[in-house]
C-alpha cells in the first residue's frame, strides 16, 4: 500500500484549495513575474503531489520520478523563459 486513505484525502484537499488559489488569483487580474513565480511554484507542487502520491511514484525507481519530476520542471523553465522574453521585447 503506498499510502494511507487519511492521507489521500488531505492530499485531495490540498490539491482542491491550491485549485481554489490559482483560479482566485486569475479572477482577480493579478499579473507580473511575482505572479508568475507564484502560480509556477503551485503548480509544481501540485504536479508532484499527483506524481509521487496518485500515480504511486513516490516508492518507484529513482529514474521514473526524475523523468515525471523533470518534465514538469522543465515546462516551467520554458514558460518562464518565454515570460522572461516576451517582457525584454
Amino acid at each position: 500500500m503506498h499510502g494511507t486513505a487519511r492521507r489521500a484525502t488531505l492530499l485531495w484537499a490540498a490539491l482542491i484549495a491550491a485549485t481554489a488559489l490559482t483560479w482566485w488569483v486569475g479572477e482577480g487580474g493579478a499579473s507580473g513575474p511575482a505572479i508568475l513565480a507564484l502560480l509556477a511554484a503551485i503548480s509544481i507542487v501540485k504536479g508532484g503531489i499527483v506524481i509521487l502520491d496518485f500515480m504511486a511514484l513516490r516508492h518507484a525507481p529513482l529514474m521514473w520520478r526524475l523523468i515525471t519530476l523533470g518534465w514538469i520542471s522543465l515546462v516551467w523553465v520554458l514558460i518562464g523563459l518565454a515570460y522572461w522574453k516576451g517582457l525584454s521585447q
